[in-house]
């Protein structure tokens, strides 16, 4: 009977080993009642402190969801609707042209599909918490960090990316390009309209009334503070990559509602529950029927198998029946939630160390409940023909302002991706001017879009666009 716990639980800890990761979380519910509930390692390594479902850890942009079911509360409040154009709460907004900007809605926001390239500002909101970071002193990270301006407040966040003078990635609804920017604009939309702080919005809309007693903002508000996770994060000391305890939070005032919530397993499978109910009831009298329903559409096209809802990420032809999920990563936080709506499967998995990956790990749980190993192939890889000669169009070097960038190669007869760590994978052509690669057992899609001339100028990579370099001419 627990032999899919067995099978889980070995591969957990070869991953989470892999990973160095001092402590993880794993809880799973079925129809509302515990399926699963997992710990390994510790919240606390140096002090051998255990874990519990009841553990907090951050989340991450596992918080985005939070935000939208906050839109959707006041939409069914007839305070707004999510096809308002946003300058209607944020007339200061003045990047781009008048006419491209007034077009972009409330709705392109909650979907990352307003056309905005990827902005380079969160490390801006995050600086004074980052400043205090001692696990930054003496990095590259703090030169860096000196250059960057304060965005405290909404209102600098607003005026910083009027001045942008990056060039849109198209009509707003157009393309999908992953905006914590656009999520945290969401936060002062929803504070301007309630009339309320963010932060305490969603706590007495949402979080009270589903019972979240150890969700908060700050650890600081917690009633019971003592089991609260140590965050850590990765250096590399001598060439040598070793995991460290960083217990500095870090925090974005500007920006909490892209993701800076802190939460526990119980806490999140109560939450998920919501999106599980059955017609008859309401959730909680927290979001009505059609408002969740809203939020499961498949609005974006995020890859070749998920889309993008409001604030949760939507694969349809998941394997079990329609999966929703998010994942979220700051430092010291890998995060992911699932749920199988129509099966009332609901599942999380915490992580107090950056870059684990937790995705991989939600999907070998999801593989072995439903009798397969865990390991298993999410969906087939079916190659299509490339000729060499159509190779050469793909390379060159994309990058993004947010810092984040990758290069196609061509090497040995076939397309090569390199990321920013130096390592190396072969692409694979699925579709046309769709790839995947395969990262250890884990499948990346990458797709690469044209100009109306034909040219590739843009890259979806880490479900952002980045821009094709231009080639220099010497």
């Amino acid at each position: 009977m627990n032999g899919w716990i067995d099978s889980f639980e070995a591969y957990a800890q070869t991953l989470l080993g892999e990973a160095k990761a001092p402590g993880a979380v794993v809880g799973v519910k079925k129809n509302g009642e515990w399926l699963y509930q997992g710990t390994f390692g510790y919240r606390d390594r140096e002090q051998g402190l255990p874990l519990s479902m009841d553990t907090v850890f951050g989340i991450a942009s596992v918080t985005k969801s939070f935000t939208c079911v906050a839109i959707m509360q006041l939409q069914e409040a007839g305070k707004l609707s999510v096809h308002d154009p946003v300058v209607k709460y944020l007339p200061e907004l003045r990047m781009g042209a008048e006419e491209w900007r007034n077009k972009i809605t409330i709705h392109h926001f909650m979907t990352h599909t307003p056309g905005m390239p990827p902005l380079p500002f969160l490390d801006g909101a995050m600086k004074r918490s980052l400043e205090q970071d001692p696990a930054i002193r003496g990095t590259e990270a703090e030169a860096e960090l000196q250059k960057l301006p304060y965005l405290d407040t909404y209102e600098e966040v607003l005026a910083a990316i009027s001045d942008f003078n990056g060039a849109p990635l198209g009509e707003p609804g157009e393309v999908f390009s992953y905006n914590n920017d656009a999520y945290g604009l969401l936060g002062a939309i929803i504070e301007r309209v309630s009339g309320q702080p963010y932060e305490q919005y969603v706590t007495e809309r949402i979080l009270r009334p589903l019972g979240m007693s150890r969700t908060v903002f700050d650890v600081q508000e917690l009633e019971h503070p003592e089991d609260v996770t140590v965050l850590y994060t990765t250096k590399k000391i001598e060439g040598v990559r070793e995991v460290m305890a960083a217990p500095y939070w870090h925090d974005a005032p500007a920006m909490r509602a892209a993701g800076f919530l802190k939460s526990t397993a119980s806490d999140l499978l109560t939450y998920l529950g919501i999106f599980c109910i059955g017609p008859e009831a309401d959730a909680k009298g927290v979001l009505s029927q059609e408002s969740i329903r809203q939020m499961k559409e498949a609005y974006a096209r995020c890859d070749g198998h998920r889309s993008y809802g409001y604030g949760l990420m939507v694969a349809q032809g998941f394997p079990d029946g329609l999966m929703i999920e998010h994942g979220g990563s700051l430092k010291g936080i890998s995060s992911h939630i699932f749920a199988l709506p129509e099966k009332g499967l609901t599942g999380v998995i915490l992580c107090n160390l950056d870059g684990v990956s937790v995705r991989q790990l939600a999907l070998g749980l999801l593989h072995t409940i439903a009798g397969r190993p865990a390991e298993a192939q999410l969906y087939p890889i079916v190659p299509i023909e490339l000729p060499i000669a159509n190779q050469v169009e793909y390379t060159g070097r994309y990058v993004s302002e947010e810092w984040l960038s990758a290069t196609i190669e061509q090497k040995d007869g076939c397309l090569r991706i390199v990321e920013s760590d130096g390592l190396s994978y072969p692409l694979i052509p699925v579709e046309k001017d769709g790839f995947v690669f395969k990262r250890g057992n884990y499948v990346v899609w990458i797709d690469f879009f044209r100009s109306p001339a034909g040219e590739i100028v843009r890259m979806s990579y880490a479900l952002r666009q980045l821009l094709k370099e231009k080639n220099k001419e010497k």
